[in-house]
C-alpha cells in the first residue's frame, strides 16, 4: 500500500516530525534490542531509565534550561497544572495573578480562585481576546505570589512576543502552543509547563520546568500526586509515568537538535507565520481574528465573516489534502496551527488554495 500523508493543521493533537514517526516505527516491536516495544517495559528497568535520562537531557540541551530547574513530566494535561500551580506556590497570603488573555487562562485563573484570591491583572474578554496587553496594561501586585499567563492563545490566535517585568514576583507560563518554538531564556520563569501534544510528542505528557526553589512545601491538603516535591524526589516516576510519551518526546528533541535547534526553527516558524498572514492579508475575502501585533506565529484564526462560505473553505481544504482548518467551536472560521513539525510545503500550499477560493468567491 502506498503511503499517504496529509498537512494536518490540527490545533492538538497534532502533526509529529515524519522522521520522529519512522524512527518509532522503526523501534516498535523492538527497542534497541530488549525484546519488546517502549509500551511493554517496566518504567523500573534499566532500558526506561536510559530513555528518560536522555529525555531531559535533550530537553535541557534544546531550551538551554539551568541547573537549578527541575524537568518533569507528569500526567493529567496541562489543565491538571491549573490546580498543582495554586496548591504548590501560593505563599501565606494566598494571593496571586493572572492575565486573563483567553479560554485557558481564564480556566486557569477560575481554577486558582478554588484555593486563593486571585487579581485579574490584565482582562482581555472586553476586546473579546483579539488583544495582547503591554506592559503598562498589567496590574501586578508586588506581594503576588507568582503572576500567571498563557503564552499563546490556541482558539483566538493571539501569542506574547515578550516577557512581562513582574519586579520579582516569580512568572508562571502556560506554553502549551509555542513551548520549544523559539529562543527562551528560561531563568526569566519560576515555572514553564506544556500539554506535550501541540510541539512535543502525543497527547498523555505534560513537561514542567520548575525553579527548585519554589517547589518546596505544597499546600497540607495537596493530594500526593500533585506535590512539585514529590515528583521531584521520584523524577517524575512516583506513580507509573506515560512511558511511550516520554519516549516519543526525546525523539522529538533529537529531531529539533538535528534541524539545528531552537535558533533555526524559531526563524522557520516566523518565516511560514510571514507567509500565511501576508496571504491572508492580500484578499479582502478573508478577516484576520488577533490585531496585528498580537498575531500568533503558531495558531492563525481566520474567516470569511460567513458561516456558509467558511464551511466550503474547509470542505475544499480536506479535499486538497489540508486537514483540519475547521475553527474552535468558541469562534468558528478557520485556524491552521503551524507549529514545529508542520513545513514550509505545507504553508504554501495553504496558501495555494486560499487564493483560489479568494479568486473563485472575489466579491463584487
Amino acid at each position: 500500500m502506498t503511503m499517504h500523508r496529509v498537512f494536518n493543521f490540527a490545533a492538538g493533537p497534532s502533526q509529529l516530525p515524519l522522521p520522529v514517526l519512522e524512527r518509532a516505527q522503526k523501534e516498535l516491536l523492538d527497542y534497541e534490542g530488549t525484546g519488546m516495544s517502549v509500551m511493554e517495559m517496566s518504567h523500573r528497568s534499566a532500558a526506561f531509565s536510559k530513555i528518560m535520562d536522555h529525555t531531559e537531557q535533550g530537553v535541557r540541551d534544546v531550551m538551554n534550561i539551568p541547573d537549578d530547574y527541575a524537568v518533569l513530566f507528569l500526567a493529567g494535561g496541562a489543565s491538571s497544572q491549573f490546580t498543582m500551580i495554586p496548591l504548590n506556590l501560593l505563599k501565606e497570603n494566598r494571593q496571586a495573578d493572572y492575565a486573563v488573555t483567553g479560554h485557558f487562562a481564564k480556566l486557569a485563573y477560575e481554577e486558582g480562585n478554588r484555593y486563593g484570591q486571585m487579581h485579574v491583572s490584565y482582562d482581555g474578554s472586553g476586546n473579546e481576546y483579539r488583544h495582547i496587553p503591554q506592559q503598562k496594561e498589567l496590574d501586578i501586585h508586588p506581594d503576588a505570589s507568582y503572576f500567571h499567563y498563557c503564552a499563546n492563545n490556541t482558539i483566538y490566535g493571539t501569542e506574547w512576543h515578550y516577557v512581562p517585568e513582574t519586579n520579582g514576583v516569580p512568572i508562571v507560563a502556560d506554553m502549551s502552543s509555542d513551548i520549544a518554538s523559539r529562543p527562551v531564556d528560561v531563568s526569566q520563569f519560576g515555572l514553564i509547563y506544556a500539554g506535550a501534544q501541540k510541539n512535543l510528542a502525543p497527547a498523555g505528557v505534560t513537561l514542567v520546568i520548575v525553579r527548585k526553589d519554589l517547589a518546596k512545601e505544597p499546600d497540607r491538603l495537596t493530594p500526593v500526586m500533585y506535590s512539585y516535591p514529590r515528583e521531584i524526589a521520584h523524577d517524575s516516576m512516583y506513580n507509573t509515568p506515560p512511558c511511550w510519551q516520554i519516549y516519543m518526546l526525546g525523539l522529538v528533541m533529537d529531531w529539533l537538535k538535528d534541524q539545528g535547534g531552537m535558533e533555526e526553527i524559531g526563524r522557520r516558524n516566523q518565516e511560514k507565520a510571514n507567509l500565511l498572514y501576508g496571504t491572508l492579508e492580500q484578499y479582502p475575502l478573508f478577516h484576520l481574528y488577533a490585531e496585528k501585533e498580537s498575531r500568533s506565529r503558531m495558531n492563525v484564526t481566520f474567516s470569511t465573516g460567513d458561516a456558509d462560505l467558511d464551511a466550503r473553505f474547509i470542505q475544499g481544504a480536506a479535499e486538497y489534502g489540508l486537514m483540519n482548518v475547521k475553527g474552535h467551536r468558541l469562534l468558528g472560521g478557520m485556524r491552521a496551527s503551524i507549529y514545529n513539525a508542520m513545513d514550509l510545503d505545507g504553508v504554501k500550499a495553504l496558501c495555494q488554495w486560499i487564493e483560489q477560493f479568494a479568486s473563485e468567491n472575489r466579491k463584487g
